[in-house]
């Protein structure tokens, strides 16, 4: 909440809203507004708004400036919310460590678009001295927090000169074919360092154990 007056911000108070389940931005917005000119005593005859409202008053301008400075107040306003807002998520994550981790690993699955949160998270990379002796290993995090128990390291068995891609084919299939003969757990990601040409043997390894699509 902005109160301008003669060109110049005379208050400023962020609230915040609790918004149920069914309930539209515009809907919120409205029960704002009304509460918050009762709180405040405004009398206001224009508010900018980021989105069209149903209020019908014929006392009251409301505008969803695109350029100018109402457009520079409107994104002010914004601002203090969201730093209003990323203020109460770090104190709460202060509090509750485990809120954070919750929340990166939802924002993962979101934006990888999984099925599942990825709690659990195995990551492979390749490496060689000079183009010989070539190595792999695989880093493990669960829930949000590096597994050091198992981390693994391959020396690389069936692979002759610097070939990364049958070098992380080896390393994968190794490894899943031991987690699936002692029934381990499988990650919900895999995460293989490199190209397509990387992934394509990752994933043509998995395939051939079968648990591709698992």
């Amino acid at each position: 909440y902005l109160k301008v007056n003669h060109g110049i911000i005379i208050q400023t108070q962020t609230l915040e809203y609790k918004k149920r389940l069914d309930e539209t931005p515009q809907e919120l917005l409205e029960t704002a507004i009304a509460e918050m000119r009762n709180r405040y005593g405004s009398k206001a005859e224009e508010i900018l708004v980021p989105f069209e409202l149903d209020i019908d008053d014929n006392d009251i301008k409301f505008t969803v400036p695109k350029t100018g400075d109402k457009k520079k107040l409107l994104d002010l306003s914004l601002k203090n919310a969201i730093y209003y807002k990323n203020d109460r998520v770090s104190q709460n994550e202060k509090l509750n460590p485990d809120l954070k981790v919750e929340r990166l690993l939802t924002q993962m699955k979101n934006d990888l678009r999984l099925t599942e949160l990825p709690a659990h998270i195995e990551c492979f990379d390749n490496s060689n001295f000079q183009g010989a002796y070539p190595v792999s290993a695989m880093v493990c995090f669960k829930n949000g927090k590096p597994s050091k128990k198992d981390y693994r390291h391959f020396n690389v068995q069936t692979v002759v000169g610097p070939d990364d891609f049958a070098t992380m084919k080896e390393a994968i299939t190794r490894r899943y074919k031991r987690v699936l003969e002692e029934k381990q757990p499988l990650p919900q990601l895999l995460i293989v360092d490199g190209g397509k040409g990387q992934l394509s043997s990752a994933v043509e390894a998995l395939k051939e154990m079968g648990i591709y699509n698992q």
